[in-house]
């Protein structure tokens, strides 16, 4: 019965990671066709679809009906401020953001083009998306422009007068950072009559994936209302679903809103993101799927998301005016930063996005490892050896309690015998059996959990640091060893030239040290199927990490040969049991010398 147990289990096991890594991901139908005109290529934005940034639909609207790309106007006149991070260009449509490229931060590996946030998008940065005649389709004058500020202005109907300033930042004034520009809108009455504004939505910007290898895991619009950060991942608006196996899964929905108090919202991929922190809290976000040009030497479209945070404006009296204001940050997702804001912007990043991370308490342990990591590269100047430093820090500062971990498990090796006895003997009475298991390890002073200590603190910081590592805008396309990019799979090939068959170095080395790691450890039980599940455990860890980055792959690896060396040392040392036993006396009072069998005194 073990043997069909086991069998069956790892059958399973076989099979969802079969699923896993050969399934083909859900797609989304294709748009309906787009108007006649030049082909978009990756550099070049797409044709308009008429309606793209029209309000929501009262009509149901199919599901392969998605946003697309907003391509310039010949008549659009673009402006750009510059400091030493970003270059943001402004556009006379929709008197808006039309993109930012950062500096410091290069689109590909090798090359000095920047990476450019928003680049394709639906809607320009804090465009109008649904307000009649204010939108990406309207041409807001030029006012005036200079090396730190742009001014647009539009007249609706000869009744509303709209201006719209954008600058950057002075270093002293509150909120102040390099990413971020001071935006407000003021709107003007130019009637005698009294002037209900109504509700309007500004784009948040739309986020793309980062590369080919990208799979969306990190690209969600997110709005925060003040105490939590609420995700919208693109998994919600794309359907599918573990359902779609079998036929019924969730539908494709092209647009997804959700109203609520909102502090600030953004647009997100892995690395990069836009938060905008309005004066005034908007009432409700949007996000939109958007299909973007393929990648170089790929033919599928890829999938993006567009939001946009809702807001109620006031009613204008005749002659009056009323603003709508707020800082807008376009650039990395950098912990040191954003946690420097005074509206809790870095929980923009995924740390206690997911149930798994909450549960292991990453949203707080993820930034202490971000801040000690950082420290790390500044003592090093490099962040392989960043990483490596400081997973050595982790394990000295853990080393009292994973030593008494594994003295306390290799006394539990020792029990087997006696346990496996016990079994035995009470193997018809559960209770009997855990009583006299329990009696054993009260006389031989054993914390039966004591190996269990060592997890409880490990698995929180390894999640911890996948959590964090996974969206470190520092590490990305940061080269170590033979790894091109920490922030990514150290693929050096791939077995017979399949793509989805990756190989990649560091996991391997790490599941290595995870085989070596397990047979030195004593086993706590000498149940057959349990001993054969904990050898298994380390090839399916290591199939459930292949894909992860490679910094996390260096940090296991590094753990394991730590581990490794701190087994052998433990497993060396004697216990104080172990000692010889001093001789018992004898009768007469004197002690029983030890002879040596076969001779006579």
């Amino acid at each position: 019965m073990d043997k069909k147990n086991f069998t069956l289990g790892a059958l399973l096991l076989v099979a969802a990671f079969a699923i896993l890594f050969l399934s083909p991901r859900p797609t989304p139908p294709p748009p309906a066709p787009p108007p006649a005109a030049a082909p978009a290529t990756p550099g070049e934005a797409a044709p308009a679809t008429p309606g793209a940034a029209a309000a929501t639909p009262a009509a149901p609207v199919p599901p392969s009906l998605i946003a697309n790309v907003a391509r310039d106007a010949a008549e659009v006149r673009l402006v750009t401020l510059e400091n030493d991070h970003i270059a943001a260009r402004f556009t006379t449509a929709g008197g808006a953001v039309r993109d930012v490229a950062f500096k410091r931060y290069a689109a590909v590996q090798g090359k000095p083009e920047p990476y450019v946030f928003n680049q394709l998008h639906e809607d320009p940065l804090l465009a109008f998306t649904d307000y009649p005649g204010l939108g990406r389709q309207t041409t807001y004058e030029l006012v005036r422009s200079s090396a730190t500020e742009v001014v647009f202005r539009h007249v609706l109907d000869g009744r509303l007068e709209v201006t719209r300033t954008y600058r950057f930042l002075r270093p002293d004034e509150k909120g102040a950072d390099p990413y971020r520009i001071h935006h407000e809108t003021t709107f003007r009455n130019l009637t005698a009559a009294t002037a209900p504004l109504g509700k309007a939505a500004l784009s948040v910007g739309t986020a793309g994936l980062i590369d080919a290898a990208d799979v969306g895991q990190y690209l969600n619009i997110v709005t925060s209302d003040g105490n939590e950060s609420h995700f919208i991942e693109r998994g919600e608006l794309e359907g599918g679903g573990i359902g779609s196996l079998v036929g019924s899964g969730r539908p494709a929905i092209p647009f997804l809103e959700r109203p609520g108090v909102v502090v600030w919202a953004g647009a997100k991929n892995q690395f990069f993101t836009s938060i905008y922190t309005p004066a005034q809290p908007g009432v409700g976000a949007v996000a939109r799927r958007i299909e973007l040009p393929p990648f170089p030497g790929s033919l599928a479209p890829t999938i993006g998301l567009a939001g946009a945070a809702k807001f109620d404006l006031p009613v204008l009296a005749a002659n009056a005016s009323a603003s709508l204001s707020g800082l807008l940050y376009v650039g990395p997702q950098e912990y040191r930063r954003l946690s420097g804001f005074a509206a809790n912007e870095d929980r923009v990043l995924p740390y206690s996005q997911f149930f798994f991370n909450r549960i292991f308490l990453s949203g707080y342990v993820a930034p202490l490892l971000n801040i000690l990591l950082n420290l790390t590269h500044g003592w090093v100047g490099n962040w392989g050896v960043a990483v490596i430093l400081m997973t050595l820090i982790l394990k000295i500062v853990s080393l009292p309690f994973t030593l008494a971990a594994s003295r306390s498990a290799k006394k539990m090796g020792k029990l087997q015998p006696e346990m496996q006895a016990i079994r035995d003997k009470y193997k018809d009475n559960p209770q009997k059996q855990q009583q006299a298991t329990m009696e054993l390890f009260k006389e031989r002073k054993i914390n039966p959990i004591g190996g269990c200590i060592p997890i409880l603190i490990t698995f929180p910081l390894f999640i911890g640091f996948f959590a964090m590592l996974q969206c470190t805008a520092e590490l990305r396309l940061q080269p170590f060893l033979w790894a091109k990019d920490l922030a990514a799979p150290d693929t050096v090939g791939h077995l017979f030239g399949l793509t989805f068959l990756p190989i990649n170095i560091m996991p391997i080395l790490m599941g290595a040290t995870m085989v070596v790691q397990m047979r030195l450890t004593p086993s706590p039980s000498v149940d057959n199927l349990q001993m054969k599940m904990m050898k298994l455990m380390p090839y399916i860890f290591t199939l459930f990490c292949y894909n992860f980055s490679c910094a996390l792959a260096l940090y296991s690896t590094v753990n394991g040969l730590f581990t490794i060396g701190q087994q052998i040392v433990v497993n060396r040392m004697k216990d104080p049991d172990e000692a010889p036993a001093t001789p018992a006396p004898a009768a007469g009072g004197r002690p029983v010398k030890n002879v040596t069998p076969g001779r006579r005194k």
